[in-house]
């Protein structure tokens, strides 16, 4: 029997799967490491609109690129909304979770 070519129909069959995953792992990562980089952002956005700056000055001073602020007011609360689409490489991720993924991390405060 040959064995060369028995490992190499197993590396063929392999490969596909373990490439789906690495990907499928590197595009979670990708989301996991938005999300917090979002989280962080959110709190320095709260705090400089609490300190007067409206949307478009707080946008020029964080430099955030890529993300969409929402700020809605009522009565009893601030919430504030950072939106950003992350695009995934994962073939058949879209089964899962949109294409582009759509993040959005909420933050509310009192309206004083």
């Amino acid at each position: 029997m040959n064995k060369k070519g028995q490992a190499l129909v197993e590396f063929v069959i392999i490969l596909p799967i373990f490439l789906v995953l690495v990907l499928g792992v590197i595009d979670v990562g990708k989301i996991l490491y938005h999300r917090a980089t979002l989280e962080g952002e959110i709190t320095d956005v709260v705090s400089l609109y609490v300190s007067g700056k409206n949307k478009e000055e707080i946008m020029e001073d964080l430099n955030l690129q890529d993300v969409t602020i929402e700020i809605d007011e009522d009565e009893e609360y601030i919430e504030f909304h950072l939106i950003k689409e992350i695009e995934l490489v994962t073939p058949g991720l879209n089964l899962i979770f949109d294409n582009p993924y759509q993040l959005d991390v909420n933050r509310s405060i009192s309206n004083e």
